[in-house]
């Protein structure tokens, strides 16, 4: 049994020195292959995050890009609508200013038309007057030519009876003489 313990033992180093041997053969070999790969991963992700890196750069400045247009877009379309808003103020203010002097126009319009309405009303009662006038005129013309007449008629025969009446003084201042 004593055999059984040395032999034991051996078999059981020479078996550990095989894998030993065998592991620390292939242990520098593996671990520069594990080295090898775990530096190559490195290198790989190091490369892959500067891609990832410059991939998102170029993203976040497409981005930035984009946001710009947008804002530019959006500064636009205030503007233009900032622009519009103020032309129709404007305009509303124009309008306000035009309806008040139209207003104002008008009510200036009215007082002429008034004046008018009243100098026309004046100059038809003148009118009137005086084609009543004329009317009267032309009646007094006819009673004045009619009196005429009549006085020229009653002149003619006053003259006649002077004339009768000296002849009648004649003629009795001559039969008084004679």
């Amino acid at each position: 049994m004593n055999k059984v313990y040395f032999i034991i033992p051996l078999i059981g180093a020479l078996i550990f020195g095989g894998f030993y041997y065998n592991f620390t053969s292939q242990y520098e070999a593996r671990a520069r292959v594990v080295a090898a790969k775990v530096e190559q991963e490195r290198k790989d992700r190091a490369a892959q995050d500067i891609k990832n890196r410059e991939a998102a750069i170029k993203a976040a400045i497409e981005t930035q890009a984009k946001r710009k247009l947008e804002r530019e877009k959006k500064e636009a379309a205030e503007e233009a609508k900032r622009v519009a808003r103020q032309e129709a103020e404007d305009q509303r203010l124009r309008s306000f200013d035009e309806r008040n002097k139209l207003r104002d126009q008008v009510a200036r319009l009215k007082k002429d038309l008034e004046e008018v309405k009243a100098a026309i009303a004046k100059v038809a009662e003148e009118k009137k007057r005086h084609v009543d006038e004329e009317a009267f005129l032309k009646t007094y013309v006819t009673q004045a030519e009619a009196n005429q007449k009549y006085y020229y008629t009653l002149l003619d025969k006053i003259d006649a009876a002077e004339k009768a009446r000296a002849a009648a003084e004649a003629a009795a201042a001559a039969a008084k003489k004679g």
